[in-house]
């Protein structure tokens, strides 16, 4: 059986528990911004700005 990808997006986040963080990055043209918020949609932290360029993901972590 097929599933339209709305529904395995709504699987995989139905699988999201307590144990999980999620990680939202919002990628631009010049500066990337992230930030991290719990299972439930609670922001944690604040969010952390970088450069698009190798330096600026090297700050991420990545």
């Amino acid at each position: 059986m097929k599933f339209k990808s709305q529904d395995k997006q709504n699987q995989r986040i139905e699988n999201i528990s307590s144990f999980h963080l999620v990680v939202g990055v919002d990628i631009a043209q010049e500066n990337h911004v992230a930030r991290a918020v719990s299972y439930r949609g609670i922001s944690l932290g604040s969010s952390l700005e970088f450069d698009s360029h190798d330096d600026g993901f090297g700050g991420f972590g990545l």
